[in-house]
């Protein structure tokens, strides 16, 4: 992602600059980054930088200056500007030679343009293509969505896809027939796929540009009658329905934006593939209700139930932690009507799930998922004794991948383990609502719980059935709420947080990025109000016990 040096070039600040060397290499080079470098350069300069430099410390050393320019060069540099005037009053010819024979872009601009406003418009303009191709790509992913939630075909889907990326592109089935084609040589997907002789070379790493895309790492190239090909695996419900095949010209044409658009795309082959096929519709659906009923039904782990878990690949007799994943998306809300957004989620569900086998895979562990009312539940084999190092660590890996594809999704997880016989799937789904229910209570979406760090407030809950002790509570804390309403203040947080830190002042100012006269004002508020004393053990426990109450959600009135 990034921009061209043409456009850089084209920038208002840069009207006073000479492209020196490179002219021809302006419209195929890419700018991810601007910076300012001077000697030495080391490892201070990453590819695709755009890099600025006045020469100081190489004013009367001309040696000193070519090998800087020569080490920027090397370090995969976009290119170089020298401000020329003050320390470097002309470029060498010798820096200039150098350049031209590294086919190099290298400026020269007065010393009076200033650097940050080159950087600013740089920056700028990078953010504003970001942000266009992000655009972009979202709503490509709606509109290959609808396609195929309005019945479209996979000449649709194709159709779509080679609108935006201008590659041609063809779909072949788990069976290696061709089912749709855009542009695509199709005696090269007839030699790909054994239907006729050819020769064919896969290699061990594709090679594209962007090898940190997601993308990458499902990725297989192949060279087929001397045509470099890429084929991408179709996967819905765990299970490979066919391929996604790509031809570009050229690797170039392999940006950011046309592998997020490969992505979509595959997505929308996986939802096209799973609605084609309804005995596997059938199957997903009997597995995903007899784990909801495993989760959510009391029951006994019966014989007749390992025996019905063996029949759809699940082995019951496991030790199984169960996580209990909720998760928003700012997309989603933006959706206008019903369908929309049940396409939205249909999409998150894929990701999600294929984030969850990709997972288990990594970690050789088994998993059994399913989603129901926009929560996902998970459980994933684990030891008895080392189950949060498990489950952390798989979700480590399911978090990661997931951000790198929907930055806009926040997930939250409860999870629970119940050790033992019995209803061991029921309470263990139990553990891991209830952990994630008490935590977006009391600390709102977001994060990580274990069942046992609920330990506390599952006993605080306790203590709200009863009537006098909802009465004394809200009686204590009324003062503190109307104050914090009327005067637009936090005083319950100031004090949590004073208690965080054992009443240190200091630290307590600091958290709250306050004076500490500001906050001896807040805390001396706190004790007005309540009546009770901070430095009291027995008043500080007592308020914090009602606080707790209170941000349990519990009785707010």
């Amino acid at each position: 992602m990034g921009i061209l040096m043409e456009q850089v070039v084209d920038l208002n600040i840069m009207e006073d600059a000479n492209v020196i060397t490179g002219h021809e290499h302006l419209k195929d080079t890419t700018v991810e980054w601007v910076s300012v470098m001077e000697v030495p350069v080391e490892n201070f300069v990453r590819k695709h930088e755009f890099v600025l430099t006045t020469g100081i410390g190489c004013t009367d050393d001309p040696i000193l200056f070519e090998k800087f320019v020569k080490d920027v060069i090397h370090s995969g540099a976009s290119a170089l500007t020298v401000a020329t005037g003050r320390h470097i009053l002309d470029v060498p010819d010798r820096v200039t030679e150098l350049a031209e024979s590294y086919n190099f872009i290298l400026i020269e601009i007065p010393w009076k343009v200033r650097f940050s406003d080159i950087i600013q418009e740089v920056i700028d303009a990078i953010n504003q293509e970001n942000e266009w191709e992000r655009l972009q790509a979202e709503e490509l992913r709606q509109r290959l969505t609808s396609c195929v939630l309005s019945g479209g075909s996979l000449q649709d889907i194709l159709s779509l896809l080679h609108q935006r990326i201008k590659i041609p592109v063809a779909i072949s089935d788990q069976r290696q027939m061709i089912r749709a084609n855009f542009d695509f040589d199709s005696e090269v997907i007839n030699v790909l796929n054994g239907h006729a002789d050819g020769k064919i070379e896969k290699l061990d790493e594709p090679e594209v540009p962007l090898d940190e895309h997601p993308l990458y790492h499902h990725l297989d190239q192949y060279v087929v009658n001397d045509q470099t090909c890429y084929e991408l695996s179709i996967f819905s419900n765990d299970k490979k329905q066919g391929y996604l095949l790509f031809n570009p010209n050229d690797t170039k044409d392999l940006s950011w934006f046309t592998m997020n658009a490969l992505e979509h795309g595959l997505t929308a082959c996986a939802l096209y593939f799973l609605t084609e096929n309804a005995i596997e519709t059938t199957e997903i659906r009997l597995k995903d209700n007899f784990l909801l009923d495993l989760a959510k039904e009391k029951q006994e782990l019966t014989t007749k139930i390992i025996s019905k878990g063996e029949l759809l690949g699940y082995d019951l007799t496991k030790s199984y932690a169960c996580m209990v994943g909720d998760f928003k998306s700012k997309n989603m809300e933006e959706h206008e009507n019903e369908r929309s957004v049940q396409s939205s989620l249909h999409s998150l569900n894929y990701y999600v799930q294929k984030e969850i086998t990709h997972a288990s895979q990594q970690l050789q562990r088994v998993t059994m998922s399913t989603f129901d009312e926009g929560e996902v539940i998970i459980f994933i084999e684990t030891d008895d004794f080392a189950y949060q190092e498990n489950v952390n660590h798989f979700l480590d890996m399911v978090e990661r991948r997931l951000h790198d594809q929907l930055t806009h999704l926040d997930l939250a997880w409860g999870i629970g383990f119940h050790r033992g016989s019995g209803n061991v799937f029921y309470e263990s789904y139990q553990q891991a609502r209830t952990a994630l229910d008490i935590h977006t209570r009391q600390n709102g979406f977001g994060e990580r719980t274990f069942f046992e760090e609920t330990r506390v407030n599952r006993i605080l809950m306790l203590m709200t059935k009863e009537d006098e002790v909802v009465k004394q509570v809200q009686e204590l804390l009324q003062p503190l709420i109307e104050y914090d309403h009327k005067r637009n203040t936090d005083l319950i947080q100031t004090f949590l947080t004073y208690q965080k830190f054992k009443g240190n002042v200091s630290q307590t100012a600091r958290a709250l990025n306050l004076h500490r006269q500001s906050l001896l004002y807040r805390l001396r508020n706190i004790e007005k109000l309540t009546q009770l004393s901070l430095v009291d053990a027995d008043d500080s426990f007592l308020l914090e016990f009602s606080v707790r109450l209170w941000m349990l959600n519990k009785f707010k009135d």
